[in-house]
Order: C-alpha cells, then sequence, then structure tokens
C-alpha cells in the first residue's frame, strides 16, 4: 500500500484517498494561510455527549486555543449539509472561530460572525485568524 509523510505526527501513514487530501491541506496551511507547522495537530480526540470524535486538523493560537477546525473528504464525497454540519458538531466542543471543510476539489471556509458561521469571502492568513478573534 502506498505511504505518505506527515509533518504533523512525524511519520508515514497509508496514503487513503481521505489522507492524500489531508496532507495536502496542511501544505495548503502552510503555504496559503501562513500557518506555522508546530501550531497545527492532525487526527484531534475529543467526547462530544458520550461518543468519541476525531477532527482530521485543528489549527491553534499562540495559546495553544483551537482557533479553526478542518473537516478532509475523500474527493469523490461532496461538500454538502451534512459535511458541514459535522465540522460544526466538532465546534461546539472545540469552540472556533473558523470552519474550513475541504475534499481537495473544493474549499469552504466558514468565520463566526455574531454567533452563527457565515461564508468567509477570502482565505485569510494565520495572523488575520488571530486578529478576529
Amino acid at each position: 500500500m502506498d505511504q505518505i509523510w506527515c509533518p504533523l505526527r512525524k511519520k508515514m501513514l497509508t496514503a487513503t484517498p481521505e489522507e492524500r487530501v489531508r496532507q495536502w491541506f496542511i501544505l495548503q496551511l502552510k503555504e496559503v494561510f501562513k500557518v506555522p507547522e508546530h501550531m497545527m495537530m492532525s487526527e484531534v480526540g475529543f467526547k462530544f455527549g458520550n461518543k468519541q470524535y476525531r477532527a482530521d486538523l485543528v489549527v491553534y493560537d499562540r495559546e495553544s486555543r483551537p482557533l479553526a477546525v478542518v473537516e478532509c473528504k475523500q474527493s469523490n464525497v461532496p461538500i454538502d449539509k451534512q459535511v458541514i454540519d459535522q465540522a460544526m458538531r466538532y465546534n461546539a466542543v472545540l469552540a472556533v472561530k473558523y470552519l474550513i471543510v475541504t475534499n481537495g476539489n473544493l474549499t469552504y471556509i466558514y468565520i463566526l460572525k455574531e454567533g452563527s458561521f457565515v461564508p468567509c469571502d477570502h482565505i485569510p492568513s494565520y495572523e488575520e485568524m488571530l486578529c478576529r478573534q
């Protein structure tokens, strides 16, 4: 089975279709959003109610508080209401300012404004995300 390097977990992983999207988006976070690698974590586990979940990626602020949660899907999975609702459920625990969902073909970024997530009209840099806290 093909392997792919994860710079966040510092190891080779099985290159499943979803893992390929996750690793591509880690690179986007670093190069486009300008997120320092040490401010990201992959496969973040947490409990919601009495059920265990894992966020694909979490971006942290400088005080180690969750700032953005990223839900990655393989490229053939449409980004629909169900996927967005999944990311919003994660936010009930993580309390982030940004939700990002991607399948590698389409990426949607939402920002918390007045208690609701609304589509972001541009790609915010890490510094911009920090300033909007």
